[in-house]
């Protein structure tokens, strides 16, 4: 062979082993670990298990499963297995959880911006924890617009930022931020913090400068280097080995990576699954030892292992009856057990690795049902609060899509009618938790959360006009072509009850929810002066089908006949509520339903000693239950009719956030004469009366 030959021959042999390194190497490559833990798979299963809080809003130190935390929201995990927790709402302070899972404070307590010993010292909302070599603790201060350091003898002292919102770079005294919610540290001691409200990345060196890492003058998604770049709202941060900064970029549903030159760029995520979605709402994030990531989500609660190459898979809130409200922070110990906040049900959880063989056993989650109601002395979100005002729309309603099917969502909250352009007030003190706490800017579903309660139907912060109520607490974002494009409303805001949240939109209705998203409780129950419900609910038809959903209505002697060889029965009730100085042509739905088989006698059946309460809307069950709990022909079923039907399947169950669809098996009786009863319930607690009871001739 020629030696130019032989020369040919090498470049392409080196050419065709460079593109198989390129195509086998991932975009973003994962650092190599030193000998240590084992690389962190893909797709494990884990057992989640609650670590601390009763789930009641407070503050208690004690036992970790009798402790109460407020809006427990950071978290960091040291070797020895304690973890430090930022508790912000009313509590402000950070907790130590010990490894026999001991509750106490290590610093904080009230409200305000103080550097002192433990106690002493003073935060205003804290978020996010990091930790360095040193084990001291770093705090995104959030309402006070700081990064805060605490020794682990509990002195703190501020690292950066004035204690009031702006933009600056330069020494740590006079550098300034906007309500930031993450911090991360790195091998070096450089501290990176994601300042929320000013969509940027900046970065406290060791002589304690503050730069901009990343990020521009106003909330965007474009990749690029150093200001070019844009964020939105970022709220998580981490550093991984190789000084790779990652972003939970809340608004943008998006992950970033920032190098060490300032270039951000979006992890590119695969695409969602045909019953799963992928990461929606970034807020929290975690790194493994070998680089890969754990991501919490905001509105769905979900903790989800997101890899490198884009693959990723929902680890826990993803499951029926698992549900979380707003995983808030994510750490992960030495054994790869990742721990997290949930701060809509203020407790501490961790997820472990399940056993080979072995199947999750269900965890303890959500706010506990002794979670205690705002305090809100009968006021409504209308003037007068003290005064009486109609209710058009009550928790568990059937509600359509306008697009033909009827049946498409249940109804959450409390519909309160007001006239377009009346203030909306709150109703309660409360403040601010989630990140981006107002949603849907100008749409009719426009809204704001105000602690545990929901006010919707409104132009946020807005007069009709479009005018802003307060420019203190409410910020009118611009898009590109300086048009409005949506209000903000910092977390660790505070509104009082009386204040303005903004103006009645053209649904002409407030609507009021309380309770994190899978937990909605009966807004009811808040006890509105004035408000009474003397009525009892109107049944208007009780009707039987087979399974195949064929009416059974023949009738001999006056008796509905049922065949006992039927596979089973579905019982469906035609009824409505309404309450007391509504309009007439107000029908309201029911708050609880059931049925009784008796004898001919008026004895009950051996079974049915009491009705059997199948529906109760108690709590809000997601909208998969709405074709559970209501039969066909509910909802508005002609296009401009004002009347509402509710026609509710009283042979499934949906109740306590759970359904499940069933019939009552008919052939478990003897042939003969029977009468179905139903009860039919309001809030108020009366039963319905007329038309309850339906003749049967079991055959």
């Amino acid at each position: 062979m020629s030696r130019t030959v032989w020369l040919w021959v090498v470049v392409v042999l080196t050419a065709i082993a460079l593109a198989a390194t390129f195509l086998v190497t991932p975009r973003f490559p994962v650092p190599v670990p030193e000998a240590g833990p084992p690389v962190t798979p893909f797709g494990w299963t884990g057992q989640l298990s609650l670590a601390a809080g009763d789930g009641v809003r407070g503050v208690r130190d004690g036992a970790g499963v009798q402790a109460r935390f407020d809006d427990p929201w950071g978290i960091v995990v040291m070797e020895d297995g304690t973890r430090y927790v930022a508790d912000a709402g009313d509590a402000n302070r950070i907790r130590r959880i010990a490894r026999d899972g001991t509750v106490s404070t290590l610093a904080g307590g009230n409200e305000g911006f103080a550097d002192g010993i433990g106690t002493a010292a003073a935060f205003h909302t804290p978020s996010a924890l990091a930790r360095d070599v040193h084990d001291n603790l770093y705090v995104a201060d959030t309402g006070n617009h700081a990064i805060r350091r605490i020794t682990p003898d509990g002195v703190v002292t501020t690292v950066a930022g004035t204690g009031e919102a702006g933009f600056r770079d330069g020494p740590a005294t006079q550098a300034q931020f906007n309500g930031p919610i993450g911090v991360a540290v790195d091998g070096t001691g450089r501290v990176y913090v994601a300042d929320t409200y000013n969509d940027r990345i900046r970065m406290i060196d060791r002589d304690g400068q503050v730069t901009t890492l990343a990020g521009g003058d106003a909330p965007g998604f474009f990749d690029g280097t150093g200001s070019e770049a844009r964020f939105d709202t970022p709220t998580g941060i981490a550093v991984d080995a190789t000084g790779v900064v990652w972003v939970a970029d809340l608004r943008n549903d998006a992950i970033r990576r920032i190098d060490s030159h300032g270039g951000v760029s979006t992890l590119p995520v695969q695409a969602d699954l045909p019953t799963q979605a992928g990461p929606r709402r970034p807020l929290s994030l975690a790194l493994t030892h070998d680089g890969h990531l754990y991501v919490g989500e905001l509105f769905s609660g979900q903790v989800m292992q997101v890899m490198r190459d884009g693959r990723w898979q929902a680890l826990a809130g993803h499951m029926s009856g698992q549900r979380l409200s707003r995983t808030a922070g994510l750490a992960v110990d030495a054994a790869g057990d990742v721990h997290f906040t949930d701060a809509g049900s203020h407790r501490v959880h961790r997820i472990a690795p399940l056993a080979a063989g072995a199947a999750p056993v269900p965890a303890v989650v959500g706010p506990s049902q002794d979670d205690p109601l705002p305090q809100t002395a009968g006021r409504w979100p209308l003037q007068p609060q003290e005064g009486w005002h109609e209710v058009v729309g009550t928790l568990g309603e059937v509600r359509g899509d306008y697009q033909g099917e009827s049946r498409h969502h249940l109804h959450g909250g409390l519909d309160i009618r007001g006239d377009v352009g009346a203030t909306v007030l709150a109703i309660a003190d409360g403040k601010v938790s989630s990140p981006s706490a107002a949603w849907n800017f100008n749409g009719l579903s426009e809204g704001l959360g105000v602690g545990s309660l929901d006010y919707i139907h409104m132009r946020v912060g807005r007069t009709p006009r479009g005018d802003l109520l307060d420019p203190a607490r409410f910020q009118l974002l611009r898009d590109l072509s300086g048009d409005p494009s949506r209000i903000r409303v910092r977390r660790g805001t505070r509104f009082a009850a009386g204040d303005a949240l903004g103006t009645v939109n053209r649904m002409a209705h407030v609507h009021l929810s309380i309770g994190p998203s899978g937990y909605e409780r009966n807004a009811i129950s808040l006890g509105f002066t004035g408000f009474t419900d003397a009525y009892p609910p109107r049944i208007d038809e009780v009707a039987l089908f087979d399974t195949l959903d064929q009416p059974i209505d023949q009738r001999q002697d006056g008796r509905v006949l049922v065949p006992r060889d039927l596979q089973g029965v579905r019982i469906v009730v035609d009824a409505w509520d309404q309450v007391d100085r509504n309009l007439p042509r107000r029908r309201l739905g029911l708050y609880a339903l059931g049925y009784q088989v008796l004898h001919d006698d008026g004895t009950p059946v051996a079974g049915f000693d009491t009705p059997r309460m199948t529906i109760d809307f108690h709590r809000l069950p997601s909208d998969e239950a709405v074709q559970v709990a209501y039969a066909p022909g509910s909802g508005i079923t002609v296009h401009g009719s004002a009347v509402t039907r509710f026609k509710y399947s009283v042979t499934n169950t949906v109740r306590d956030g759970t359904w499940a669809e069933g019939t009552w098996q008919v052939g478990d009786l003897p042939p003969g004469d029977y009468t179905l009863r139903i009860t039919a319930r309001d809030y108020s607690g009366n039963d319905a009366q007329g038309r309850r009871d339906l003749k049967l001739r079991l055959q």
